[in-house]
């Protein structure tokens, strides 16, 4: 009788890229003081582009691996939505660091039920298209457009 490691069908969590690794390296050293790497829209030019390339392994990964129901799956326009690249950020690199502590890896299972809620809720009723690959730009134009333009009073203010 043959046996099968059934676990060898599971895939590791993606290592973030070199320039994300050194990056986090040089700041934990505290040899650099920029901002965080899940700050997403202080981030450099270079440093997005890498990112943007882990993360939607990262995405990927937890489509894989955690995607059981149609809700729980990430739509491949995540980074369309613009609250989803700081929530996928901020969660991977947390996953990197739960990795070294079995309690840890238990609280980010609990904030991965918690990072599918607000995914849901957030994607509101446009969620389901989303995962079908038919993305809206913007299914919340009516509140954007709700909003008055600034006077330029406003806009000076400081």
């Amino acid at each position: 009788m043959t046996s099968t490691n059934v676990f060898a069908r599971m895939a590791p969590f993606p290592e973030p890229l070199g320039l994300i690794t050194n990056y986090i390296a040089a700041q934990s050293a505290e040899e650099l003081d920029g901002p965080p790497p899940w700050d997403i829209g202080a981030l450099s030019a270079e440093l997005l582009a890498r990112l943007h390339d882990w993360l939607d392994e990262v995405c990927r990964w937890l489509n894989q691996t955690y995607a059981w129901q149609p809700q729980h799956v990430i739509p491949p326009c995540w980074k369309e939505h613009d609250h989803l690249p700081y929530e996928i950020a901020a969660f991977a690199f947390v996953r990197l660091d739960a990795c070294n502590d079995g309690g840890s890896m238990i609280v980010w299972h609990e904030q991965y039920d918690r990072f599918v809620t607000r995914m849901n809720n957030a994607l509101g009723k446009s969620g389901d298209d989303c995962r079908m690959g038919k993305h809206d730009a913007s299914p919340a134009r009516f509140a954007f457009a709700a909003w008055p333009t600034p006077t330029v009073h406003e806009t000076t203010k400081g």
